[in-house]
């Protein structure tokens, strides 16, 4: 056998069905898992680069965030017990006065948070400066699924952030030639439509058209409030799924983030259409309420699990895949005596799997198998809320965190070890950002308040 570039051994391994393979080992090569074994079937010969002891450890694929926002980044704090609407007080104006600098420092503070978390791939729907974010990705080395947020109408927002159908389309055009494939591959550049509310019909069809065009998916705001179903049901006389599906958008290139306001109609069509749900239950659950996430899963629905952002909680999937798990047991199981409305596994499935599959990347990433991207996390079992447990995985899934993450590898490049980045200045990017953040605040009239950083 050659000799392969990293050896990842003596762990336990999460595989595609959430069994565990004992006393594990990982070899990869020029990005790519070329070999998994355990015990005696490891052959002695071989031979790496760079070895990671894995004892006291399990490797699990990296997850996926399938729907969140770089550019607000540098809004945490700022929207927590704020009384509506916050969109146009705090969000509007601070958006408003980015410049690409800000986008800049935020997104790759942005970026470091995820991979501490064990995100190894991250799907944006966008924000100003996105090429920005593309940047802060490939200097990074996290996988990203990105797009331009666009909108051409709506009261709601004010003129500044609007721009014509033409500007939008052209302008994600050119992201998309200076930036799809960036980064050894790691750039994935998408279309996406804020939301229904803030898009013209012309804007709808021209989306529709030029995602196809290119091959390439489309990043939606779907259901979100009952604010959007009224503005369809009164423009359109139709939901906002239906509307969506008036213009070819739903199907299996399109990720439909939030998802909660859907009427059983819409779930069956979305199911028709192959369409891939992102749950965000923090924020959703914050003010939209609960989704009908085992109507989706019943469907055949794939459903992937997304922050929404840092502005009102942390950039990691183990809370919002606890979270989503009680609140469907709360609200859908305790009536008819089912514990199991949202299985503990699912959820683990979700943020990896279901995250591989919403952003396209299911043949690539996702699962630990051999000719797939190596897209590794490892996690510190040894711990007393982890074990010892009569079921390892459904134990990370309702006990594990961002802490347990002990290293973290991306398209086979060790990115974390041992917890410390190995070549990323933590402090330096969390300093820029804090700086940035000031800036921001005083440009936007907005009491940001002083950052800390230590």
């Amino acid at each position: 056998m050659n000799k392969l570039d990293l050896i990842i051994r003596n762990c336990q391994i999460l595989q595609a069905d959430m069994s565990l393979l004992k006393d594990g080992c990982i070899g990869v090569k020029s990005g790519r898992i070329e070999w998994i074994g355990s015990g005696d079937d490891v052959p002695a010969e071989l031979d790496a680069g760079i070895f990671i002891d894995g004892s006291g450890k399990v490797a699990m694929p990296g997850f996926v965030d399938a729907h969140t926002h770089a550019a607000q980044q540098l809004l945490r704090g700022s929207v927590i017990d704020e009384l509506p609407m916050v969109w146009t007080r705090i969000l509007v104006p601070f958006e408003s006065n980015l410049k690409p600098e800000d986008v800049y420092c935020g997104a790759k503070l942005f970026c470091i948070e995820n991979l501490k978390a064990g995100t190894t791939t991250f799907a944006d729907a966008g924000g100003p400066f996105m090429e920005m974010v593309a940047q802060a990705a490939v200097e990074t080395g996290i996988r990203g699924i990105i797009s331009r947020s666009t909108m051409d109408c709506g009261d709601q927002i004010p003129d500044a952030m609007k721009e014509s159908t033409h500007d939008a389309i052209q302008r994600t055009e050119k992201l998309y030639k200076n930036w799809n494939g960036c980064g050894d591959g790691r750039i994935h550049i998408w279309f996406s439509i804020r939301q229904a509310m803030t898009s013209s019909p012309k804007l709808m069809e021209a989306v529709a058209d030029r995602s196809k065009a290119y091959n390439t998916g489309v990043h939606i705001h779907l259901a979100e409030h009952m604010a959007e179903v009224a503005h369809c049901l009164t423009n359109y006389r139709m939901r906002p799924a239906e509307w969506f599906d008036h213009f070819g958008l739903l199907g299996p290139n399109l990720i439909a983030a939030h998802a909660v306001r859907l009427s059983d109609r819409e779930c069956i069509l979305l199911s028709e259409r192959g369409v891939n749900v992102a749950h965000c239950p923090h924020s959703n659950l914050g003010n939209h309420g609960f989704s009908k996430t085992p109507l989706l899963m019943a469907l055949g629905v794939n459903i992937a699990i997304g922050t929404d952002g840092v502005a009102g909680t942390r950039l990691n999937l183990f809370e919002p895949m606890r979270l989503l798990k009680f609140a469907m047991q709360a609200r859908w199981g305790v009536d008819i005596n089912d514990p199991a409305a949202l299985p503990a596994l699912d959820t683990l499935k979700m943020a990896s799997q279901g995250g591989a599959k919403a952003v396209m990347l299911q043949d690539e990433i996702g699962t630990l198998e051999v000719g797939k991207k190596a897209d590794i996390i490892l996690l510190d079992i040894n711990q007393p809320h982890l074990s010892p447990t009569a079921n390892l995985p459904k134990t990370i899934a309702t006990a594990a965190g961002p802490a347990d993450v002990t290293d973290v590898i991306v398209d086979g490049r060790v990115i974390i070890k041992d917890r410390e980045f190995t070549e990323l200045d933590e402090k330096k990017i969390r300093r820029e950002a804090g700086r940035a953040l000031m800036e921001v605040g005083k440009r936007a009239n907005l009491e940001l308040g002083s950052p800390y950083i230590h």
